[in-house]
């Protein structure tokens, strides 16, 4: 007798992959054709995917993974923030400036001058959860979602920010030689690891609706640069962008000597706005998209 589901319209005419995967691990594997790698389904072999050929492949995965994710999780736009993984929280300024005095000279001011960044610790966790606290709905999905890198200090402060309005937020981890791991802060649903750098920058702008930078380094410089590149280039739209720390920007970039020497045209100063607190930042990006404080 036909079975109703195969009179169904709707009903799939082949098996998905996950069900083929499992008439594959239930066939037994006692020759030397069936236990040999070559045999392995494609997509459950592990040492086929890593081979060199297949990275296009790898490069599909780790955009469209996040993108998947991200679209069933309800998230309309991100609101991203960057900046150091060595700015210590206000609460361990104390310690760290004890830890220091025995220090060399050298060693002692460095500690010293990322002690005196503390402030931007809790600035970032101050926009963090003021703009979770909005909790925007547009579209059905959820706006300005907050997005870190996922690490530790400025953006540990962001997603722990998120954590304390009671909002969820992303973080974009990245495996490094160094151990790296997840800050406790990020929905652990959203917590997502890339291997290529490329395609988690990708994934910080394609729903980025703002962007708040705060002091960090190469990172931070790297991220920061390839968005005014996209959208002083206009392959980008242009956003909100927030520069946090101008006493500490302004010392280790000359923004004006850029101009002056024409590399840059004066107007392309205008793709970020200085901001020292979460207020500011948060008016900024209201005036933009025209929303109520």
């Amino acid at each position: 007798m036909t079975k109703p589901t195969e009179r169904d319209l709707n009903d799939r005419r082949f098996y998905k992959a996950e069900q083929e995967a499992k008439f594959s691990d239930a066939l037994p594997h006692e020759t030397p054709q069936t236990r040999h790698p070559a045999y392995k389904l494609a997509f459950q072999d592990a040492d086929f995917l890593l081979r060199d050929e297949l990275r296009p492949v790898r490069f599909q995965l780790e955009l469209l993974k996040p993108e998947m994710l991200l679209e069933e999780a309800g998230v309309g736009s991100t609101f991203v923030m960057y900046g150091s993984a060595r700015i210590p929280p206000p609460e361990a300024a104390e310690a760290a400036l004890e830890g220091a005095k025995d220090l060399p000279d050298e060693e002692r001011r460095v500690v010293e001058n990322l002690v005196k960044k503390s402030k931007y610790y809790q600035e970032a966790l101050n926009l963090a959860k003021l703009v979770s606290e909005k909790s925007i709905i547009e579209g059905g999905k959820r706006q300005f979602v907050v997005t870190s890198g996922g690490g530790p200090s400025i953006m540990e402060a962001a997603n722990r920010g998120a954590s304390e309005a009671g909002a969820e937020s992303i973080g974009l981890n990245i495996v490094l030689p160094h151990e790296q791991a997840p800050n406790p802060y990020v929905t652990p649903y959203l917590s997502l690891n890339f291997h290529y750098f490329a395609l988690r920058k990708m994934h910080f702008l394609l729903r980025a609706k703002a962007v708040a930078v705060f002091p960090g380094g190469f990172g931070t410089f790297d991220e920061f640069f390839e968005l005014l590149t996209l959208i002083q280039t206009g392959k980008m739209k242009p956003m909100p962008i927030m520069l946090f720390g101008k006493e500490f920007w302004s010392r280790v970039i000359d923004f004006e000597a850029l101009a002056e020497e024409g590399t840059i045209n004066r107007a392309d100063l205008e793709l970020f706005e200085w901001c020292e607190t979460a207020d500011e930042a948060w008016a900024h990006v209201a005036n933009f998209y025209d929303l109520k404080r």
